[in-house]
This record gives C-alpha cells, structure tokens and sequence, in this order.
C-alpha cells in the first residue's frame, strides 16, 4: 500500500493530478483536482489509497486522510466502486456524510450520482455504527448543530410573525422596536405566545 506521495505537483487535469517524486511521475485520481491548482509547480503531499486488481491498479489521492479513510469504507458497501466513492468525495464533507448515515437519511445519501433509494439503503446498513469514533463524534456534533440552527430559525420566524401582527394592530415601528430585545429572551416555535408577551409589555 502507497500511504502518500511527496513531491513536486507538475499538471492538473479534470481526472488527476500528476505528482513527480524522485523522477517517476504519479498519476492520481482525485474527487476534486482542482483543489490543488493553487499549488502548481510546488511540492505536495498527497494521501493516496493503492486500488489493486488483476487487470488494474489505480492511485486515488485526497488531501485530508478523513477523506482517505471513508473510501476506503465506502469501497466495503455491496454495489459502490472507487467511481461511486469518489462521486461521494467531490459533493459533500465527511462529518455531513456521516451524520447522514448515523441519522439513517437516505434522501440525503440519494442526492449523489449513481446512488439510488437501495444502495443508499445498503450504505446505511453497511456504514452505520461501524464509521471510527472520531467520524461519529463529528457527525453527532454536525446533527446537533443543525437542529439547533432549524430550532433558531424558527424562532426567528415566529417572532418576526408576532412583530408584524402588533404592526397590524397599530403599534408604531418604534414601540414595537422597543420591546424586541425583551420578546428575543423568550424562545417560542409559534408567534401567539410572542404577542401575548409583546401586547403585555406595549399596554404596560
């Protein structure tokens, strides 16, 4: 197994990119490898998986060994190549990848090319709980994230509802404005519990 390559970055193509390394030049696939254009003519270290089979042997290269490691999983699921891996690679982060798998969301994982609603299934089945802990840690990081930014949203949302509802009744711009820092304390999905609060404060 090649684990990387070092050397000086000579071309860039829309497939690889050729790395030369004590006078032999590599060709190595790449899921994007134009990331790399900024370092033409430079020396690059390249994380490269060894794709050996009898009639084929293939360099794959990833600039982070995150990258690295989940295609080399991805190559363990029933139905994905090192076509279908890299397809993944190019569209999406590792930590957003795994926490599609951990929270078993296979319209998200149906998004990338040449994965259907059954190989998105199998990924599932293939990939969850067995991602390394650091991959997991992430993942639960990223959904927890997520939900509490659509949480905040909402928030947002509602009180924006309730501002323009107190406008509706004929409270002017600059007592409406006056009570939003006091009405932002309060954390409500829905707008009534909003103008409740804000009609108190205004009749105050």
């Amino acid at each position: 197994m090649i684990a990387y390559i070092k050397g000086n970055l000579e071309a860039v193509n829309e497939e690889a990119v050729i790395v030369e390394a004590n006078g032999v030049g590599y060709e190595i696939i790449c899921a994007n490898p134009f990331a790399f254009q900024d370092v033409l003519g430079e020396q690059v270290l390249i994380y490269t998986y060894h794709y050996v089979r009898e009639d084929n042997q293939t360099l794959f290269g990833f600039k982070k060994t995150d990258d690295k490691l989940l295609f080399s999983k991805l190559l363990n699921v029933s139905g994905i190549g090192p076509k279908g891996a890299l397809a993944v690679l190019a569209s999406v982060r590792v930590e957003e990848f795994v926490s599609a798998i951990e929270r078993e969301d296979d319209k998200f994982l149906t998004q990338f090319p040449g994965i259907g609603k059954k190989t998105a299934r199998q990924m599932i089945l293939d990939l969850k709980g067995k991602l390394p802990d650091g991959f997991a840690a992430v993942a639960v990081e990223t959904a927890d994230r997520s939900s509490e930014e659509e949480a905040l949203q909402g928030q947002n949302n509602a009180l924006e509802e309730a501002i323009a509802a107190m406008k509706a009744l004929g409270y002017s711009e600059r007592e409406v404005k006056a009570i939003v820092p006091t009405l932002r304390q309060e954390q409500h999905e829905n707008p009534d519990p909003y103008i409740r609060k804000g009609l108190a404060l205004l009749m105050k």
